[in-house]
Parts: structure tokens; sequence; C-alpha cells
């Protein structure tokens, strides 16, 4: 557990340069990667972002609004439903995380530069199972304590 705890930390700490690099803070960097990984041309809810996160959807909101003043992502309410509001990367955020991208695959490459692809994605997986069952404890913990 303790592994795990210290790739936690230098993964907050990774999040916090990227973040630095656009003037923003780590869980508002969080938020514009939720967009950019999870948008198909119709905006996110800030409800799957807020779950994806494990953050409160309150949350998500006010981050929201700040990142929009700062040009970084539009908000829009759902057509198909007045009380959701949709996010999306502007264009100026797409060039600036291009301008990233570059930099971004050379420190993936150096850290993961030890897997081939078909390591990389059984890793992958039982990193998935090991969430699955890190929420599933959680849940357990919570009902007998």
């Amino acid at each position: 557990m303790w592994e795990i705890a210290s790739i936690n930390v230098h993964l907050e700490e990774l999040r916090q340069f990227w973040a630095k690099a656009l003037g923003i803070s780590g869980p508002q960097w969080m938020i514009l990667m939720a967009l950019a990984d999870l948008d198909k041309d119709d905006g996110v809810p800030v409800n799957v972002v807020s779950k994806l996160l494990h953050v409160d959807p309150s949350f998500v909101t006010t981050q929201s609004k700040l990142l929009e003043k700062k040009g970084f992502l539009r908000r829009k309410t759902s057509s198909s439903d007045a009380r959701v509001v949709q996010m999306s990367l502007t264009d100026k955020t797409r060039k600036l995380l291009a301008g990233l991208a570059e930099k971004q695959d050379a420190l993936n490459d150096f850290i993961f530069q030890e897997f081939d692809h078909r390591e990389l994605a059984d890793f992958t997986g039982k990193l998935a199972g090991l969430k699955t069952r890190l929420e599933k404890a959680r849940f357990k913990i919570a009902l007998e304590l």
C-alpha cells in the first residue's frame, strides 16, 4: 500500500507541474483532462466529471466557472434537460494541450519504458481490477464501521 500511496504523491506532483504550465490549479487541470478524454463534441455533464474525479458536483461547478472565466472551457445548458450543464474545451485550450502533448508523450515513454504494448495493457488491466477491489473495500469498511 505504501508503494501505491507513493505513486499517488508523484502523480499529484506531475499534475501540479502541468497545471502550473497553464496557470491553473491541479484540480482544474484534472477537470480539463477529463473533458479532453470524455468530450465527443456534445460536451460533458458536470455530474459525469465529478464522478470520474470522485468529487462533489458543486466543486466541479465552481471550478468550471473559474475555468470558463479564464477561457479554458465553455459551459452551456443541455438542450434536452435544462438542469444539466454541459462542459467542453475551448479551441484555445485544445491548442494549449496539443502544445504540451509532445512533452507528455515523452514523459510517458520514460515512465513506461520497461513495458511493451502487451505488458502495458496487462498492467493497466491489473490496475483497473485493483481500483475496483479498492472501491468495494471502501464500501465494505464503511458498512462495518
